[in-house]
């Protein structure tokens, strides 16, 4: 049997960073994401050589290991080897052989929540290999748990969530890690509109998250009020935007998407570079209204709201430089998994979302 599941990678609109603990815990967060034609893949394959292999394409892992309940957490494939150990110790999984592959859209670092999209797409592999009980909100607090307790990554709360729920969608981040995801309903005129104003553009340049989110939670410990006042602005944009956006007021949207920007700035030294802020300037000479990095920032894909009828002067001007546009659209629904059961000559499928 041959099981596969693919999630999808979003973009961060508005409220990226209050979904980070202390922050969150402290203050609640709030943030605006939607997920785009981007994804992160997985396939496992029922083997008999007593093995388990990983083609981790996206870890650049290639490694065969002998059976066991628990497999050492190192540099090569963490992702896939924290979801093995935790799907064996919370469901019982006995050892068994298997073939497990995963790839992605996007480079590692790219700021459209890769790994954390990879930790839902592996899972949900898994879930419907072993038709595990776990729903949207359920697998993306496993994922959550996953990467940022078990494995110890630091982050924020909303990718995990953006992939299991996909679409348009604004998150609550309460204490005591409870999460609220409000989807939004919105209309297609509205996202055709959006996207004719959009631009994405990858830099070029992946990035560890890992020294901004650090530098970001230390200024919360440390009560630095200039930082924390520039978080509370970062949040009330992603209510600005939601109301924004439902109304398709996209002038409105390209002004909050500027004060978010300059706001998550202020967040840490290391959000803007010389790199980042030479796009921005070439993509404003040539008819960006505003732009934002997707993420934690410094690096991966910037974001740039445009007037449509200027979009092509800033691609054209931007695929001069050392990075590359992107053609995107935005999609509808989050992660699903599939199963193939070979036959005589007929393969048979199931799907779930």
């Amino acid at each position: 049997m041959i099981i596969r599941s693919k999630a999808p990678l979003r973009l961060g609109l508005a409220g990226g960073g209050s979904d980070v603990s202390p922050y969150s815990d402290i203050y609640g967060g709030l943030v605006l994401n939607a997920t785009i034609n981007l994804y992160c893949f997985c396939t496992i394959e029922e083997t008999d050589d007593n093995l388990i292999c990983i083609d981790a394409y996206d870890a650049n892992t290639h490694e065969n290991l002998p059976l066991s309940e628990r497999l050492e957490i190192d540099e090569h494939a963490p992702l896939v080897k924290g979801v093995y150990n935790r799907i064996v110790k919370d469901f019982g999984l006995k050892p068994c052989s298997f073939k497990i592959t995963t790839y992605n859209d996007a480079p590692a670092g790219s700021g459209l929540g890769t790994s954390s999209g990879m930790v839902v797409c592996i899972l949900k592999a898994f879930v419907e290999w072993l038709n595990l009980p776990l729903g949207d909100y359920e697998l993306a607090r496993l994922a959550y748990e996953i990467e940022r307790i078990d494995l110890g990554f630091r982050g924020g709360k909303q990718d995990q969530y953006a992939a299991a729920f996909g679409g348009f969608n604004y998150m609550e981040f309460l204490k005591d890690d409870m999460v609220i995801v409000n989807p939004l309903k919105v209309k297609r005129w509205i996202i055709d509109e959006l996207e004719a104003s959009m631009v994405l553009y990858f830099t070029g340049k992946s990035r560890s998250s890992d020294a901004i989110i650090s530098e970001q939670m230390k200024n919360t410990k440390e009560k630095k009020e200039d930082a924390i006042e520039a978080m509370h602005i970062v949040k009330q944009t992603a209510v600005d935007m939601k109301m924004a956006l439902l109304k398709g007021d996209i002038d409105s949207l390209a002004d909050i998407l500027r004060v978010s920007w300059e706001n998550k700035k202020k967040q840490s030294s290391h959000i803007t570079n010389p790199m980042i802020d030479d796009a921005m300037k070439v993509a404003f000479e040539h008819g960006a209204k505003a732009g934002k990095v997707s993420g934690a920032g410094g690096g991966g894909f910037i974001m740039f709201i445009v007037e449509p009828t200027k979009k092509k002067e800033v691609i054209d001007a931007l695929n001069k430089l050392d990075g590359r546009t992107m053609p995107f659209s935005f999609t509808d629904g989050g992660v699903h998994g599939w199963k193939i059961y070979p036959t005589d000559n007929v393969a048979s499928m199931s799907y779930t979302k």
